[in-house]
């Protein structure tokens, strides 16, 4: 059966220990968290970074602390953000491609924030920024995950392939259901329609935002592609039940894929799916 490749996002630039104080902030609790969810099956550590006041940053002293750790417990695949949080500019998001990730999430376009405290401000990334993003990573040979939030940001994915900018197999993340970025609402159809539209040699994951991420992470895994859990898109491991860790998480989403018959990819696997070099 095929193989699928877990991804486990454990912190995000947004949510906060007030919001569930089990979120790992810090180097060593992300870290510990990341080995606790490669444990569990994850292969793919996508990772955001924090200040030591807990506030999103690009430093990437933060980010090769976080890799060091984490690869003195397992060869997770480090997938870094370049999102990184609200505030952060240009120049900070793109700093922790130095700290040399095997690959990094490429935001594909503008995105209007609709809800919360910062409604109605948008985050803009024009073509041009894009561009020099997806120029950043292959100068680095970083391996872009470009994450797609709704349909008309397949248009710069196509802009990258045209230009020479990606390589093959491509490598996308729907996010659905974030309404905080205006992403596509979660649903089946929407995700469908995604996947209709992705160029030739995709392989393609999904993150969905709260109730949404168990549903549509395992239809995508029934379409053909992979899965993304974790606390950045969603603080609870059942209604009203704070997650106790990033694991127990993934240890659910596991548990469903292997009871529809399919494999877990090991990282090392997983490298070779998604095309990365094999770890030194």
């Amino acid at each position: 059966m095929r193989k699928v490749i877990i991804t486990c996002s454990l912190t995000g630039g947004v949510q906060n220990k007030a919001a569930n104080p089990n979120l790992p902030e810090q180097p060593e609790e992300i870290a510990q968290q990341a080995y606790e969810c490669f444990n569990e099956g994850c292969a793919v550590a996508h990772i955001h970074a924090r200040d030591k006041d807990g506030k999103p940053t690009g430093d990437p002293v933060v980010f090769k602390d976080i890799h060091s750790r984490i690869r003195a417990k397992c060869n997770m695949i480090l997938q870094d953000s370049t999102g990184g949080g609200p505030g952060l500019t240009l120049e900070q998001r793109l700093a922790c491609l130095e700290a040399q990730p095997e690959m990094a999430s490429l935001n594909l376009g503008s995105m209007l924030r609709t809800v919360g405290s910062a409604a109605g401000t948008v985050w803009i990334n024009p073509r041009s920024e894009l561009e020099r993003f997806a120029q950043e990573m292959k100068r680095h040979n970083i391996k872009p995950e470009m994450e797609i939030y709704h349909h008309g940001m397949l248009r710069e994915m196509n802009n990258f392939i045209t230009k020479g900018l990606i390589e093959k197999p491509y490598y996308v993340n729907f996010v659905m259901g974030m309404a905080y970025q205006g992403a596509v609402e979660a649903t089946p159809g929407n995700l469908i329609s995604l996947i209709q539209l992705l160029p030739a040699d995709t392989i393609f994951n999904c993150c969905a935002i709260g109730a949404a991420q168990i549903p549509i992470t395992t239809l995508s895994v029934l379409m053909g592609g992979q899965a993304r859990v974790g606390m950045e898109d969603n603080i609870y491991y059942s209604k009203g039940v704070l997650a106790k860790n990033n694991a127990q998480l993934v240890a659910k989403s596991v548990k469903i894929i292997r009871d529809l018959g399919f494999e877990i990819a090991t990282p090392d696997e997983a490298r070779e799916i998604i095309g990365l070099p094999k770890l030194k």
